[in-house]
């Protein structure tokens, strides 16, 4: 079997989101002084679930490099933050950056209202990175900088209640990280993902809204176990609202809301990164409606992925349960294969899929001739309300190999339509199956065929993105002590869970 420290480009049937491995491509400029004087002040209410209208209207930011308020406090020789542990931001440090350099492990940067033209590196384990208020304390890469705030090792860093706009890269990024939060964040025009953790573990993504990803608005990759909980988000106007390449275990999607992108939910295998397949990824309580919008940025796996609401490509024994998933042109739920073109590695064999993700690393490559396909098996389908598929409200589709062997099963949905017929018959995840694989079945090659006449991609700097709007901010805020990623994931009764409603019922 395994592994390559490098990655390829990918390509397939299915085509799959390119992770990193934490290095960008560019340099990230020095960073400049915060603009302290256009950003206003409001109360913020809770995120809505209703679709957001389509009118551009984003920050406006000065984009003239350096142009910061020369009223504010000049940059502190001396560590500020030293005697309570707090790292103001610009009353004491000038930056972001220079604020993050001087603290020390278990202490914490507050950022006060205000437009910080920076890319953040942390390295030091346990820093909480807060802004005072959500949606005024505001990152902006001017479309230039890479990342808003990128975690490189470190552990247990927590970012909490602040905005990122116009990075070219991701909003925030987990790199090699044990121990990651990321909670009350707004992620605005990226141009590869808004949340973003990398063979990064024990993680938490909550109370977040993503907009206006080219990739996903949240991605986690290359981890098992990941250790990881996404709760009560909101990823819309994405190339797809989540995807997750060879990550799962202890993985857990949750009461979570996807919409207006592309595709919504989409996790799956491939050799181009390491720790293959994905796997054990839970998937419960989600609203995932409407994701087929043909004006977002998106790569090719977007495109080729649009109209479906939850699709696994190549995944094997994830759970998808009592997820409410409405009005998408092609699959509500779809397990489909992932067809992988210039591979760097054989697939792996059944008894390797659960070997933990740092032994598999050190396993021997062993490059096929030709691609691979990655078929989806051991997928649990159950108590999920499916409607308004054009395709198939349920489907389970290959390109050539035997679906019936795959040990898939479906129970207890609501549907209409399913690929093959009466898929809940020929699969049941309570008893033996009868029937005929072949009727109605799913011609997922067709898509390729397809994809020429959907929607294209539109530049990520350029598509229409629904207004920012006003956003839930983190309680306490201010006055909240630091609070380190360093015991996440929290536990998530899912027996409590339950199927969402939709909007406006």
């Amino acid at each position: 079997m395994k592994k390559l420290a490098t990655l390829a480009v990918c390509g397939g049937l299915l085509m799959a989101s390119c992770g990193s491995d934490g290095e960008s491509t560019d340099e990230s400029p020095a960073v400049t002084e915060a603009d302290t004087t256009d950003a206003p002040t409001t109360d913020a209410p809770a995120d809505t679930t209703e679709a957001p209208a389509t009118t551009v209207a984003e920050p406006t930011p000065d984009t003239t490099e350096g142009s910061a308020d020369t009223t504010s406090a000049p940059e502190t020789t001396a560590a500020a933050g030293d005697d309570d542990g707090v790292y103001w931001v610009p009353t004491e440090y000038e930056t972001i950056q220079a604020a993050v350099d001087a603290a020390q492990p278990g202490e914490l940067v507050m950022i006060e209202p205000g437009t910080y033209v920076e890319a953040v590196d942390v390295a030091t384990d346990e820093l909480t990175i807060r802004g005072v208020d959500r949606d005024t304390v505001v990152l902006d890469g001017q479309l230039q900088l890479d990342n808003g705030i990128r975690v490189l090792g470190a552990d247990g860093v927590a970012v909490e209640n602040l905005t990122t706009v116009n990075y070219t890269n991701n909003g925030l990024f987990w790199v090699s990280s044990e121990g990651y939060r990321a909670s009350y964040i707004t992620t605005y025009r990226t141009g590869d993902y808004g949340i973003y953790a990398f063979d990064s573990v024990k993680g938490q993504i909550e109370y977040s809204h993503t907009i206006g990803s080219r990739d996903a608005g949240i991605y986690i990759g290359q981890c098992y176990p990941c250790d990881a909980v996404i709760t009560d988000v909101i990823s819309s106007n994405n190339g797809l609202g989540y995807s997750g390449t060879n990550s799962g275990g202890n993985l857990l999607i949750v009461n979570s809301t996807w919409h207006n992108n592309r595709a919504g939910i989409v996790p799956n295998s491939g050799s181009y990164e390491l720790c293959y397949p994905e796997r054990e990824t839970t998937i419960v309580g989600n609203l995932v409606y409407d994701n087929n919008q043909g004006d977002t940025p998106a790569i090719d796996t977007a495109l080729l992925a649009q109209g479906n609401g939850i699709l696994i490509a190549g995944g094997i024994g994830n759970v998808i349960e009592r997820n409410r998933v409405d009005d998408h042109f092609r699959t509500g739920i779809g397990l489909v294969p992932y067809l992988e073109e210039t591979p760097n590695d054989d697939l792996p064999t059944e008894d390797e899929w659960d070997m933990p993700c740092e032994q598999q690393k050190n396993e021997p490559i062993n490059i096929p001739d030709g691609d691979l396909l990655w078929d989806s098996y051991d997928n649990v389908v159950v108590d999920n309300v499916v409607t308004n598929s054009g395709e198939a409200d349920l489907a389970l589709a290959s390109a050539g190999g035997d679906i019936s062997t795959f040990r898939n099963c479906f129970s207890g949905n609501e549907h209409t339509l399913t690929a093959p017929t009466d898929l809940e018959t020929l699969a049941p995840c309570d008893g033996e199956g009868s029937g005929d694989w072949a009727a109605g079945d799913l011609a997922v090659a067709r898509w390729l065929a397809e994809q020429a006449d959907l929607p294209g991609e539109v530049p990520w700097q350029e598509a229409p993105l629904p207004e920012l709007g006003e956003h839930e901010n983190m309680p306490d805020a201010e006055t909240a002590p630091p609070a380190p990623a360093t015991d996440v994931p929290f536990t998530v009764d899912l027996d409590a869970i339950t199927v969402p409603d939709l909007p406006n019922g």
